[in-house]
C-alpha cells in the first residue's frame, strides 16, 4: 500500500530540518571520495580543533564501492550520503548550500570538473578543492569556475618521496617562503649554521621521533638552501656516472635469441652442422686445403654443381646431399628473416625484447603516481624501465616521448621481471593502485634478488607497517597520507606552504595569523613551541614588516595581534596552534549535542587524543538530533520524491 502523502510530507520536513542544522555554529565540510585520501581528509576535519569546537563533515560515496584502504564511510562522526552521481540533487541532499568547503577527491578529472560545475550551481560561494592529474585541465578549471577553487595533484606531491626512496636519499622537499629557500637534508650534509630546525631522529628502539627536543642529535633537518643541489640529484648523478657499459657479447646473444623462434633456430643449426661435416669430408676425400674445401662446399650448397660421373661414389653421394642441404637452407634463411622481423615488431610493441641493463630503476604501474615517478627519474637522466598490465596505461604516451621501454605483462610473473632486468636494477618502485598486486610483485622481485631495494605503495597504513616488519621489503609509502595535509590546508584556507614527508608521516609547513584577543595574543614566543608537535621557524610582525627568521628570533619577545607565525608541525599540533591563534569564541555559543551521528545514528561522543596545551575534544556531533519518535535516515536523502518534496516546500515556504 502506498504511503499517505501526509506521512511523506512529514518525513520530508524532518529530513530538511536535519539538513539545515539550524543554530549549529560549526563549519560544514562536504567530502566526495571513496579512497584513502578522502578518509584522511574527512578524519582530519572531524579531529580539527576549530574555534567553534570542531566541524561537521558529510561524505558522499557511491552506492556500492570497494575500498583498497580505510573506509571513509566507516568514520565515526560523519554523515554518509550514498549516490553514484555527483549532481545538483546529490549536493542538495548533502546540504552543500551554506557549507564552508567542498572536497572533490575522486580519481576522475572530468568527473570532478562536472561535479564542481554542479556544486557551483548549488552555492557559488563554497570553497572547492579538486583533485586532478592533468595540469592543463587544472589551469582551465581555475579560470572557469566562479567559486573560490584550489586544484591539487596528489601524485605530483607524492612522487618526489618515491624518487628519493628509490635512490636511497631523503625526500628532496624544498620550498620558498618570504625571502628564503629551505630544503630537507641529512644533518651531516649541511653546515651547522644553515640548520633551521630538527625534523626527525631515527632509532631502532624508538623508531621515528618527529620534531625532537634534541636539536643537535637529529638525523633529518630543515636547512637553508645555499646553492648546494639536493641529495636526490647528487645520488642520480652518481648513478649515471657509475653506470657500467653493456656487455656487447651478451647483447648480441640476447638479440639472436629473440630474433627467431626456437624450432626455426634448431632447424638452421642442424642444416649448418650437416654442411660443415660434409665440407670436412670433401676436403679429406679430394685432398684439398681447408680454404679450397670451404669454397667447394659453399658453391655446391648454394648454386649446385655440374654432374661428374668420373668421381667416386662416395663423392657423388656427398655432392647430392650438399645440394639437398642447399635447397633446405635457402627457405630456412627466408623463414628466419621473416619470423625475426615479425617477432621484433611484436616484441618492441609489448616490450618483451629488451637489452640487458644495469643500474636502472624499474617502475611498476604507469598510473598517476608511476607516471610522475618515471618523469622525475628521467629528469635526473636515470634509466627507467616501466611495467604495466594494460597495453595503453595513462603514462604510455609520456613513456614513448621519454623513450622509456614499456613491458606489458603481469609484474608478479618471473619472466616479466627478467625482461626488465630486475636482478641488476638499482631499485624497484611498485606504484600500482592494488595493494595485493603490489605485494605480489615485490615478493616476486625479492625471489630474483634478495637484497633488492623495493619502494612499495600501500594504501592502508597499518597494513604497510606490518608488511615492513614481517617481510622486510624495504620502504613503503602512502600517496594519500603524504598529500592529505595539502588538501586539508586548502580546504580550511590555512596557509600550508609545503608538506614534508618523513618516513610514513607528513609534516606541514604553515603560516598562522594571530587574531586579536586570541590565546597567544600578548604571550611570549616560547609558548608556540611544543616538543614533538610544533616548531617555530619565523615570525612576520604585523603591518608587513620584515620577517624575523630562526637566527634572530628571541623567544622572550611578545606576540602581538596581526603577527604571522611560520611553523613546522604535525597535524594535531597545527590544529592546536590554529585554535590558539583564533579569535575568541562567541559569548553565548550554541551548546553542542552530547554525542555524534554516525550514518544518521546518534551515539555518545568519543574523546580524541590531546596535544600538550590543547583543549577541546575535536570531533563532535555531525547534526542536531531529530524530533523524537522518528529515526533518522541513513541513505542519501531517502527516495527521490522525498528530496523533491523538501525542495518544493523550501521554495514555497510551507515547510515551516
Amino acid at each position: 500500500m502506498a504511503e499517505p502523502w501526509r506521512d511523506r510530507a512529514r518525513r520530508a520536513v524532518e529530513w530538511n530540518w536535519r539538513l539545515r542544522s539550524v543554530g549549529d555554529p560549526r563549519p560544514h565540510y562536504v567530502v566526495c571520495g571513496k579512497d584513502a585520501l578522502a578518509y584522511y581528509v574527512a578524519r582530519a576535519m572531524l579531529e580539527s580543533e576549530l574555534p567553534a569546537g570542531g566541524a561537521r563533515v558529510t561524505v558522499v560515496v557511491p552506492e556500492r564501492y570497494r575500498s583498497n584502504g580505510p573506509d571513509v564511510a566507516g568514520l565515526r562522526g560523519v554523515r554518509v550520503v550514498r549516490s553514484d552521481r555527483l549532481d545538483v540533487a546529490t549536493f542538495e541532499a548533502a546540504g552543500l548550500a551554506g557549507a564552508t568547503g567542498l572536497a572533490l577527491l575522486h580519481q576522475d578529472d572530468v568527473g570532478n570538473l562536472h561535479a564542481a560545475l554542479c556544486a557551483q550551481a548549488v552555492d557559488q560561494q563554497v570553497r572547492q578543492v579538486l583533485r586532478m592529474f592533468n595540469g592543463t585541465l587544472a589551469d582551465g578549471v581555475r579560470k572557469l569556475l566562479k567559486a573560490p577553487v584550489e586544484v591539487l595533484s596528489d601524485a605530483e606531491m607524492a612522487a618526489p618521496a618515491f624518487v628519493a626512496a628509490a635512490l636511497n636519499e631523503v625526500d628532496p622537499s624544498s620550498f620558498q617562503h618570504r625571502d628564503k629557500t629551505l630544503r630537507v637534508a641529512r644533518r651531516a650534509d649541511v653546515r651547522p649554521q644553515d640548520v633551521v630546525c630538527a625534523l626527525a631522529h631515527f632509532s631502532e628502539a624508538q623508531g621515528v621521533k618527529l620534531l625532537p627536543a634534541e636539536q643537535a642529535g637529529a638525523d633529518l633537518v630543515l636547512a637553508e638552501a645555499t646553492g648546494q643541489p639536493p641529495g636526490t640529484e647528487v645520488a642520480a648523478r652518481r648513478l649515471v656516472r657509475a653506470r657500467r657499459r653493456r656487455r656487447p657479447v651478451a647483447v648480441v646473444l640476447g638479440a639472436v635469441r629473440g630474433f627467431a623462434t626456437r624450432k626455426i633456430g634448431i632447424a638452421v643449426m642442424v642444416v649448418l652442422a650437416l654442411i660443415a661435416v660434409l665440407g670436412a669430408l670433401i676436403s679429406r676425400a679430394e685432398d684439398v686445403s681447408p680454404l679450397e674445401a670451404l669454397y667447394l662446399t659453399l658453391v655446391t650448397t648454394l648454386s649446385g654443381a655440374d654432374p661428374d660421373t668420373t668421381k667416386p661414389p662416395d663423392a657423388q653421394i656427398m655432392q647430392v646431399v650438399l645440394n639437398l642441404a642447399g635447397l633446405t637452407l635457402i627457405p630456412l634463411i627466408t623463414a628466419v628473416v621473416v619470423d625475426g622481423i615479425v617477432n621484433a615488431r611484436l616484441a618492441l610493441h609489448t616490450g618483451r625484447m629488451q637489452p640487458a641493463r644495469v643500474g636502472h630503476v624499474v617502475v611498476i604501474g604507469l598510473g598517476n603516481v608511476g607516471t610522475r615517478v618515471m618523469a622525475q627519474l628521467r629528469e635526473y637522466d636515470v634509466e627507467v624501465v616501466a611495467i604495466d598490465k594494460a597495453p595503453e596505461p595513462r603514462g604510455a604516451a609520456l613513456a614513448r616521448q621519454l623513450e622509456v621501454p614499456l613491458i606489458v605483462g603481469d609484474a608478479a610473473l618471473p619472466e616479466t621481471l627478467v625482461a626488465a632486468s630486475v636482478a641488476d636494477c638499482q631499485a624497484l618502485v611498485v606504484a600500482s593502485t592494488d595493494d595485493v598486486a603490489n605485494l605480489e610483485a615485490a615478493l616476486a622481485a625479492r625471489d630474483l634478488r634478495a637484497d633488492l631495494r623495493v619502494v612499495l605503495r600501500l594504501f592502508d597504513g597499518d597494513f604497510a607497517e606490518r608488511v615492513e616488519e614481517t617481510f622486510a621489503l624495504g620502504v613503503s609509502r602512502s600517496v594519500s597520507y603524504l598529500a592529505a595535509p595539502a588538501f586539508i590546508g586548502a580546504l580550511t584556507e590555512r596557509a600550508v606552504i609545503s608538506t614534508i614527508p618523513v618516513d610514513r608521516h607528513a609534516l606541514p609547513v604553515a603560516e598562522v595569523p594571530v587574531a586579536p584577543g586570541s590565546e597567544l595574543d600578548g604571550r611570549p614566543l616560547h609558548m608556540v613551541n611544543r616538543d614533538g608537535q610544533v616548531r617555530l621557524i619565523a615570525r612576520t610582525p604585523a603591518g608587513g614588516a620584515k620577517t624575523i627568521w630562526w637566527k634572530e628570533l628571541d623567544h622572550r619577545q611578545v606576540i602581538f595581534a596581526g603577527d604571522r607565525l611560520t611553523v613546522v608541525a604535525r597535524r594535531r599540533g597545527l590544529d592546536w596552534l590554529t585554535g590558539q591563534c583564533a579569535p575568541p569564541a562567541r559569548p553565548n555559543p550554541v551548546p553542542r549535542p552530547a554525542g555524534t551521528v554516525h550514518g544518521g545514528l546518534h551515539t555518545p561522543a568519543a574523546a580524541s587524543p590531546s596535544v600538550p596545551g590543547q583543549t577541546g575534544s575535536g570531533a563532535g556531533a555531525a547534526h542536531p538530533a531529530p524530533p523524537s519518535g522518528e529515526a533518522p535516515s541513513t541513505s542519501n536523502g531517502g527516495p527521490v520524491h522525498d528530496i523533491e518534496l523538501t525542495r518544493r516546500q523550501d521554495r514555497t515556504g510551507e515547510a515551516g
